[in-house]
Parts: structure tokens; sequence; C-alpha cells
């Protein structure tokens, strides 16, 4: 395929609009077509990408002989439907963003798409990609400093929802809820980082702070702002996740520790820089701590990322890292890293640690109605 790849993109709001600037970064890759109801939305994203045309429908992207692939960054109800609808459509490649869906009746319909779709789909899971988390990622499997790694603790403290067009985000049936929407992306983290399934998830989260008195055309927020997970992984490892979305004020919004036999690694990674405060001077700079067992002496490693790539989005680089991968995916030039399958394994665990949390039990990922292989085949 040649260098050149022309985006059709479904979906910019916020979120579609900063990989509208990641793309932008990136070599012989033009958007060609957009389709945005919102007209607000629809109007900011052609004025970042002039060349584009707004469409009337979603076939009217797919179909167009000038899109090469497609960005799908719509709300998160309304993957599922969107994926099937450009399925009857044509095979092309799709870069969807996270979560694939909300429900798992929308998981099996997607795993049955996926085993007779004939190009790449790949879920947009970017934290993987954060120079930091990349760091720590490597030094587990690639070092040798820590041995066997057993445990895996990650936290994020960080700010409220932001406001998406219509409030869907504020819902639990629209969003999937929290664990699902926000924490997807961890517990992929968590199955690359122990390189195993999990089989058990444990929560217990609440609605502690956030949304409590607003109300909105589609009803009282019932979205949860805390959580701690645990998740069992076949392997006999073991991940924590702690949750808060009321921590704005802190140094680092998520902070990651791996522990083996002969040592430990920590990553921590800053929130958005436009929410630093200027006062405060220079947003803090990403850093790697290992601390081996023998000799003992913690050992600091900046990982800073390109100012570029900041000034483009809200992850620490990681959307544009992203992007580039895909884009190779898309020339034939490389794999897909993160699948339809990996996407919708982040989503039962989400929606899993979503049912522990409201009946107060352990949830198994290998019998019942969660049953990862009976879903996904």
């Amino acid at each position: 395929m040649a260098t050149a790849v022309r985006y059709g993109v479904i979906g910019c709001g916020m979120m579609g609009q900063e990989h509208l600037r990641n793309i932008a970064l990136l070599p012989g890759a033009t958007v060609t077509s957009i389709f945005e109801p919102n007209d607000e939305m629809a109007a900011a994203s052609l004025a970042m990408v002039p060349g584009a045309r707004r469409a009337e429908s979603i076939a009217a992207v797919v179909t167009a002989s000038d899109v090469d692939c497609l960005f799908i960054a719509s709300p998160n109800f309304r993957h599922a439907e969107q994926m099937r609808e450009i399925a009857a459509l044509r095979d092309i490649p799709v870069l969807l963003e996270k979560p694939a869906c909300t429900n798992l009746d929308d998981v099996a319909s997607l795993a049955t798409l996926a085993r007779d779709y004939k190009a790449p789909i790949w879920v947009a899971m970017e934290y993987r990609y954060m120079p930091p988390v990349a760091r720590l990622i490597d030094t587990i499997h690639e070092s040798g400093e820590l041995g066997h790694a057993t445990m895996f603790s990650i936290r994020e403290h960080r700010f409220p929802f932001l406001v998406k067009v219509d409030d869907w985000n504020r819902f639990n049936q629209y969003s999937g809820g929290t664990l699902v929407e926000k924490c997807c992306h961890f517990f992929d983290l968590m199955r690359v980082m122990t390189r195993s399934e999990p089989v058990r998830v444990f929560a217990s989260a609440s609605v502690a702070n956030n949304h409590l008195d607003e109300r909105y055309a589609l009803g009282v927020p019932d979205i949860l702002d805390n959580a701690y997970v645990i998740v069992d992984f076949a392997s006999g490892q073991r991940a924590f996740l702690e949750l808060c979305m009321f921590a704005e004020g802190a140094r680092y919004q998520e902070e990651i520790s791996v522990v083996g036999n002969r040592g430990k690694v920590e990553c921590f990674v800053p929130g958005p820089g436009r929410f630093w405060p200027a006062h405060l001077g220079d947003a803090p700079i990403p850093k790697l701590v290992l601390s081996p067992r023998d000799p003992k002496g913690p050992r600091e490693l900046d990982v800073p990322v390109d100012p570029t790539l900041l000034a483009a989005g809200d992850h620490n680089g990681s959307t544009f890292y992203q992007h580039q991968r895909f884009n190779a995916a898309v020339r034939g030039e490389g794999a897909v890293d993160v699948s339809l399958r990996d996407g919708l394994i982040a989503v039962v665990m989400g929606l899993a640690a979503q049912e522990s949390a409201s009946t107060g039990q352990a949830i198994s990922l290998t019998e019942g109605a969660f049953n990862v292989q009976a879903l996904l085949g």
C-alpha cells in the first residue's frame, strides 16, 4: 500500500479532536471525510482539517473511494452498532476508540464480527504507549532486573469526568460504567504486564463526591467516582487498581508499581499539562524508579515526552505513538498490537468489576455470565 493513508473519522468530540491533532503529525496521513452529527463539534473539526468534507452518514464515509481506514471516536454506546454497520459495507482497517462496547451482548456480537472481518481492527488502548509506561513494561519483560514479577498495582488519582456532548458519560447505560469507560485501559495494562489471562475480579466502589447534585435530561448520574479492584490471573499473579476521580491536585495522575522476587519498578505519570497550575512552574516530568533488593539502592530515571506530542493531547504522547503503529498496520508494515479481542476482554473485566461492586461478590471470568472464553469463542 502507498505511504499516504487517508482517514475517515466517525465522531469528532473532544477525544476525536485529539486524534485529529495527532493524525496531522503523521507523514503522509490526511483526513478526507468526517461524520459528526453535532454542528459545533463538526465545525471545530473541519477547521482543524480544512481539506476534509463533512459526510451525511457513516455509510458515506465507509464507502468513499478516498478513505483507506477509519477512526471511530463516537460515544461509547454507539461503537458496537457502528462496527456492525461498517462490517456490512466494507472490510476496512479500523482504529476503534475504547471501550470497544458497553455490555455483554455486544461483546459476544463483536467477537462474532471479528471472526469474519478481513481487515485490521485495533482498539485504542494507548496507555501502553506512554513513554514511562512503555519503559516499565520493557523493564518487566526484557531487563531481568525484577526476576519473576508477581504483584502489580495501578493507582490513578485524577480529575472528574469532563463534560461530553449530551452528557452521555454521566450514565452507566451509555458509558458502560466508570470501571469500563475509564478502567478498561488499566485492565488492558494488567494483561500486558502479566502476560496472563484474568480468572476472577473483586471490586469495592462508590459515588462519594462527584456529580451528586447534577441533573440532566437523561436523569440522575449514576457513575462511580472511586474504586478498589483486585484481579486474579491464571498464572497466579495478582493485580490491584485504585481509582479516585476527585484527586486532581495530585502531582502524578498514574502511579504503577510492579514487584518481583529480585526487585521493584515504579513509574509516575503526570496528568494533562493544561491542567497543571501555572503558578507552580513547569509540569512534572514522568519518571521511572527501579529498586533492586540486592544490592539495595533505588535508581530514578526521568522519561520526558516530546513537547510537540504533549501539546497534541492529554495522554503523554501515547495517542501519537498509537497512531504511528496503526498507520503502519494499515500500510501492511506492522502488526496489530491491540486486537478487538484484547479490547473486548478489557470490557468484560470492567463489566465484571461493576457487577462485583454492585453485588459485593467476586466474579468469575471462567464460568457464568462473565465467562470470557464463552463470550469470545
